[in-house]
C-alpha cells in the first residue's frame, strides 16, 4: 500500500489525517485508520469515450460524505484514508474530488491541492470532450481545481444553498434537462419542441412546460440558438424576451453572433435560458465566452466549471474556439467594466451637481438600454441543410442521454407535473 498524498494535518480540534490513495485493490479499515471508497457509489454517465468530471451532485454527495467522516467523533483519532482502486478514469475522478474537496474546504490553492495528487508522480488521464472522435482538446484536474477555486469567488459554488435532488431532478431528459451554470444568470438547457411527447425514446417538451419554473426563477430572456422548431411567441405571449442566433450545430460562432449574444445577456433584467438542440455544444460555448469577458476566468476554467454544471457541454472544435476568444474577451471585458466605472463616476458627479444647485428631484438615468439592446424582433434566420433534413450531433447526444437509467432518488416524474407546485 502507498499513499499517493496527505492533503491536510489536523483538522480543527482533531487529530486525524487525511489522505488520498491509488491501490491495485480495496483494503479494510483497521484500528487506526478509516478507508473509503466510491468508485461505484459515484460513476459518470458518458455519451461516448468522454469520462469526467463528475457533475455538481456528485461532488457535493462526495463533500457531505467525506466532511461526516472528519466530524465523526470516532474517528477522531484515525486516519481518513480515501482511496480508488480503478482504472486511469476513476483515478482522475477520485484525484479531481479530493482536489477540489481540499480546494473548497482546507483552505489549499489549485496549485497546492495538486501538488500533493502527483507527489509520488502520480500522472492522471485529461478528461476530453462528448464529442464521437478524436480528442482534439484536453481538460486536466488542474483546470477543474481553477474553475471550482473562481465559482468560490463569485458565489457560483454554494453548497448551504444548492438542492442536491433538485439539480438530479431537473437534469434529467424526462424532467427538462437543464441546469444552472452562473445561479440567477444562465440557464442551459434542452430545446423545446411544438408539443411534448415520446420521439424515439426521448421525451420532448413544449415550451409552456418550462414557464412556471422560469418565473418562479426570474428568467426574463430565453435565446434559442438552433433552427426553429417552436414558435417563439409561445415565450413572447407570456412575457419572455426572445432571441434567435442561429449557427450549425457542432460548430463555432461568428463574432456578430458572439457580441449579439453579450450584448443581450448584458442588458437583460433577470436569468437568461439558453439553449440550442441538446443545450451543450452551441449553449456551452456562448456562456463560456459571457463568463470569459465578465470574470476574467481562463478558458479552461470556463469549459471546466460548465462540464461539472452540465456534463458534455463544449464540444470538438468549440473547445478550441473558446480558447482562442480568451484573448479578445478579456480585453472586452476589461473595457467593459472601464466603462461602467465612467458611468458610475459621471452618475455621483452629476448627483453632486444637482444636490448643490439646489434640485429637489434627485433622478439619475443610466444608459438607455433600448438604444444598445437588439431590437426585439428576430435576428436572421440562417438554416442548414443538415439540420434541416438530417441527424445532427445534438440528436444523437440527447437520445444518449434519454437512454441512462433512471436514479431512484430522482423518481419519474413528468417535466409539467413535476412542475404544478411553482405555479
Amino acid at each position: 500500500e502507498v499513499w499517493r498524498s496527505r492533503l491536510c494535518g489536523a483538522l480543527s480540534s482533531s487529530s486525524c489525517q487525511l489522505y488520498f490513495a491509488i491501490l491495485q485493490q480495496r483494503i479494510r479499515s483497521t484500528a487506526d485508520r478509516h478507508c473509503f471508497c466510491i468508485d461505484d457509489e459515484l460513476s459518470y454517465e458518458n455519451f461516448y469515450a468522454d469520462f469526467g468530471p463528475l457533475n455538481l451532485a456528485m461532488f457535493y454527495r462526495f463533500c457531505c460524505k467525506l466532511t461526516k467522516k472528519l466530524k465523526t467523533f470516532t474517528l477522531a483519532k484515525k486516519k481518513i484514508v480515501f482511496y480508488t482502486c480503478g482504472d486511469q478514469k476513476k483515478q482522475a475522478n477520485a484525484a479531481y474530488l479530493i482536489g477540489s474537496y481540499a480546494v473548497m474546504h482546507l483552505q489549499k490553492t489549485p496549485e497546492e491541492a495538486y501538488s500533493l495528487l502527483v507527489s509520488r508522480n502520480a500522472t492522471y488521464l485529461p478528461f476530453r470532450d462528448a464529442s464521437f472522435g478524436t480528442c482534439v482538446y484536453n481538460l486536466y484536474i488542474l483546470d477543474c481545481l481553477h474553475a471550482v477555486e473562481k465559482a468560490l469567488r463569485y458565489g457560483w459554488l454554494d453548497f448551504s444553498k444548492f438542492d442536491v435532488e433538485e439539480y438530479e431532478h431537473y437534469e434529467r431528459a424526462e424532467n427538462g434537462d437543464f441546469n444552472w451554470i452562473v445561479p440567477g444568470k444562465f440557464l442551459a438547457f434542452s430545446g423545446p419542441h411544438p408539443k411534448s411527447k415520446i420521439e424515439n425514446g426521448y421525451p420532448l417538451h413544449a415550451p409552456e412546460a418550462y414557464i412556471p419554473y422560469f418565473r418562479k426563477h426570474n428568467v426574463t430572456t430565453v435565446i434559442r440558438l438552433n433552427k426553429k422548431m417552436y414558435n417563439a411567441k409561445r415565450f413572447t405571449d407570456k412575457g419572455f424576451e426572445h432571441y434567435d442566433l442561429f449557427f450549425v450545430d457542432g460548430s463555432t460562432p461568428n463574432d456578430a453572433i458572439v457580441s449579439k449574444f453579450l450584448n443581450i445577456c448584458e442588458n437583460a433584467e433577470g436569468a437568461i435560458a439558453v439553449h440550442c438542440k441538446a443545450g451543450l455544444g452551441r449553449t456551452g460555448t456562448l456562456i463560456g465566452c459571457y463568463m470569459m469577458k465578465h470574470y476574467r476566468i481562463t478558458a479552461a476554467e470556463a469549459i471546466a466549471w460548465i462540464r461539472i454544471c452540465r456534463p458534455g457541454s463544449i464540444i470538438g472544435p468549440q473547445q478550441n474556439f473558446v480558447q482562442e476568444k480568451q484573448a479578445s474577451l478579456w480585453a472586452e471585458g476589461d473595457l467593459y467594466r472601464e466603462k461602467i466605472r465612467e458611468q458610475e463616476n459621471d452618475l455621483s458627479q452629476m448627483a453632486v451637481t444637482r444636490i448643490l444647485s439646489g434640485v429637489d428631484d434627485i433622478s439619475i438615468n443610466g444608459f438607455n438600454k433600448d438604444q444598445t439592446m437588439p431590437g426585439k424582433q428576430e435576428v436572421e434566420q440562417y438554416d442548414d441543410e443538415d439540420e434541416r433534413n438530417g441527424i445532427t450531433q445534438g440528436d444523437k447526444l440527447r437520445a444518449l442521454k434519454s437512454k441512462r437509467q433512471a436514479r431512484a432518488s430522482t423518481g419519474s416524474l413528468s417535466l409539467a407535473h413535476a412542475m404544478m407546485h411553482y405555479v
